[in-house]
């Protein structure tokens, strides 16, 4: 008897008894010490750029920002090498799970946003967006006539002052703070750009009979991991100005490659009426919805932006065309009569200022990418939301180098869209790992 059971034992250790099983969870547990020892090292680089940023920047938003994100980090990054170093298991509650990044979330978002909303203290861009909101109430127009310094100057399109709206109705309060407003419209298309993605993903991979949506619990991480990048989490506390832009757009890429012409319409023109960064995502949504769902689709997406631009736009460049193109055209191009401060050394800038004209070269090199860029569209078309995502990414990335006037904040478009899709892919697979190991129900 004791030979059979010997005998048996061997015979099931090849194919998955249990000292094969014990083999597998070996090597599983050391993909995911990897993993983690990985995760300690991006927390501790966050760490030390944002003490940089505090130590280093003239700017008291910034120097508050970088010391809270500096502790958030470290924290992020104590926690998660103690979680590399303790006992995994495959059903960890999600607080446990993504305790790291909550650190994170915590220490570069809500407390410096918390402590720089109570102290009324922010970037300029939060005063110009509140100011806009309160032309737009008492002239009827978001900018003013004759701006003669930069802070007189709006350089956002109509759409932008609606985040001002608050401060005109209700005055200062920390409440009204332009920049919760901005950060609630980011968190909720990122959160509805994330679900769309998730949802289809599991339509089309998951037919399990009965089974209840549970996206909402997948995209909780994606939000977290969004919020934590230092190029997201920074703009968040100090001035997101962007962010809304970048929100939109994603939703509204997720939109079309699901074939809804009208609805990515709206969340396409929206973007494009609260910022000029907006209006590459137009071609690059058009292209996917044609490759994915025929033309007529995209000829309907396309009026639906269309009119969505016009409402918010054409009011304000018919009654004041004056104001409209010194402020939302004529200075972004550095064309105006104050010269925009967007000056990060990034090659169209360092053009623009040392070489003989360098503006002129920048600019060329700029319409070469954008052609570049719209050619690859119709060489290679993309079919999926991700290669779309890409594809735009590659372009505002190589727009953002090459402009005159930039800043390095600007980066954010680009992280965001290349980051986006892939933390919602993780989601799934994620999700249909538990789904392998969940039984079905009875029926």
């Amino acid at each position: 008897m004791e030979n059979q059971l010997t005998c048996k034992t061997k015979d099931l250790e090849p194919h998955g008894g249990p000292a094969g099983k014990s083999s597998a969870s070996r090597r599983e547990g050391g993909v995911h010490r990897g993993r983690r020892n990985h995760e300690v090292w991006v927390w501790s680089v966050c760490a030390v750029a944002a003490a940089g940023l505090g130590l280093l920047t003239t700017l008291p938003p910034h120097r508050t920002w970088g010391l809270f994100a500096a502790t958030g980090y470290g924290c992020a990054a104590v926690a998660a090498a103690l979680r590399a170093r303790g006992r995994l298991t495959h059903r960890v509650p999600t607080a446990i799970a993504e305790l790291p990044a909550i650190l994170a979330v915590v220490g570069a978002v809500v407390l410096p946003l918390l402590l720089l909303v109570l102290t009324d203290s922010a970037q300029l861009e939060v005063a110009v967006v509140e100011r806009s909101g309160d032309l737009l109430l008492s002239s009827g127009s978001p900018y003013i006539p004759t701006p003669a310094t930069v802070p007189d100057y709006n350089p956002y399109l109509p759409g932008m002052a609606v985040f001002g709206l608050p401060h005109a109705m209700f005055g200062d309060g920390p409440l009204t703070d332009a920049r919760w407003w901005m950060a609630g419209v980011f968190l909720l298309t990122m959160a509805g750009a994330a679900t769309t993605l998730v949802r289809r993903a599991r339509t089309e991979h998951d037919h399990r009979p009965g089974h209840r949506a549970d996206s909402p619990r997948h995209t909780v991480p994606i939000l977290l991991w969004l919020s934590a990048c230092p190029l997201v989490a920074l703009p968040l506390a100090v001035g997101g100005i962007d962010l809304p832009v970048i929100g939109l757009m994603c939703w509204g890429l997720a939109t079309a490659g699901g074939g809804k012409p009208g609805r990515a319409g709206l969340l396409l023109g929206a973007a494009a009426a609260l910022k000029w960064t907006a209006w590459p995502a137009v071609p690059v949504a058009l292209v996917l919805l044609a490759a994915r769902h025929g033309r007529r689709r995209a000829l309907s997406c396309a009026a639906a932006i269309t009119i969505t631009v016009a409402a918010a736009v054409v009011p304000f460049l018919i009654t004041a065309p004056g104001a409209f193109v010194e402020n939302a055209l004529a200075f972004p191009l550095g064309l105006g009569a104050t010269a925009s401060p967007a000056e990060s050394p990034l090659p169209g800038h360092l053009l623009a200022a040392y070489v003989p004209g360098g503006t002129l070269i920048a600019m060329v090199l700029l319409a070469v990418a954008a052609i570049g860029t719209a050619v690859s569209l119709l060489i290679r078309l993309p079919r999926t939301v991700r290669t779309a995502a890409d594809r735009l990414a590659l372009g505002l990335a190589l727009a953002m180098a090459l402009m005159p006037a930039t800043r390095f904040g600007y980066l954010v478009y680009p992280a965001v869209l290349w980051g986006w899709p892939r933390l919602a892919r993780t989601a799934t697979r994620s999700r249909a790992a538990v789904y392998r190991r969940t039984p079905p129900r009875p029926h």
